[in-house]
């Protein structure tokens, strides 16, 4: 098997990097956990002895961590930190530009340049060119194009050749990414625009942050299985950093609270 085969390896590329996410990551939620996760153990194990290798010491403190964990949960950005990956294409899985939700829906706001909901493709070529500047890595135009590329097979779910918000954020470590606990509580079209109209409550277009407040104060009671009350304050503040000068306007909150519509 491809993905296997490529664990065995000294270095892996960034293209055998995307087969190895793909193919562990079975069910396409953008994370691996439960026996996605035990099995990627395993087989990574496996193909290291295969090859004659030791397994890493990033390797070993991940099989430490998670190896006998039947709740662990891992990113793509975890994963990344584990494998022998080349640097080069890494570099902005790294980068401290995107340590926590509310700097990466800040970064959104910048590239998302059209507020179509969506980085495309030349937003993204911009995106990972600031990110490797960033990292005082300089690279040519035919290598950013590569990078762009696989960041869209890597990230596109849809194959629509461009990156909504919530695909965009698997380049959060889990523990970061909010919008994971909000997969669960999305509204279709219908009901998420009943909803803004009742919470926009002097009816001016957006929610500001106590119209915000008050919002997220029910959804965590009716969503209590996916939604934290203590951490209110926490998704208050990613949200409110997609707003436009503390103004939330519908588009934006979308994002978040609207379901895909086919």
């Amino acid at each position: 098997m491809a993905a296997q085969t490529h664990l065995q390896g000294v270095e892996i590329s960034a293209a055998q990097f995307f087969e190895i996410w793909h193919h562990y990551d079975s069910d396409g939620n953008g994370y691996l956990d439960g026996k996605e996760l035990q099995n990627f153990i395993q087989e990574l194990q496996q193909a290291r002895k295969k090859a004659g290798l030791a397994l890493t010491p990033e390797m070993k403190a991940f099989v430490d961590q998670y190896g006998k964990s039947a709740d662990g949960k891992i990113g793509i950005v975890e994963l990344a930190q584990v494998l022998p990956t080349e640097e080069n294409f890494l570099l902005f899985f790294r980068c401290q530009q995107l340590k926590s939700s509310e700097d990466f829906m800040q970064t959104w706001r910048k590239y998302d340049t059209d507020h179509s909901g969506f980085i495309e493709t030349e937003e993204l070529k911009s995106f990972l060119k600031d990110l490797l500047q960033k990292a005082n890595k300089q690279i040519d135009d035919s290598k950013l194009t590569e990078y762009t590329e696989i960041m869209l097979r890597m990230f596109d779910s849809n194959n629509d050749g461009k990156l909504e918000l919530t695909e965009m954020a698997s380049l959060l470590p889990v523990q970061e990414n909010f919008l994971l606990q909000f997969k669960g509580v999305k509204m279709c079209g219908k009901e998420f625009n009943k909803a803004f109209e009742l919470y926009d409550q002097d009816g001016n277009g957006y929610i500001d942050e106590n119209e915000l407040d008050a919002l997220l104060k029910d959804l965590c009671e009716k969503n209590k299985k996916e939604l934290d009350i203590n951490n209110l304050g926490t998704y208050k503040k990613n949200i409110m950093a997609l707003s436009d000068g503390g103004k939330l306007y519908r588009t934006e909150l979308a994002l978040i609270l609207c379901a895909e519509q086919n």
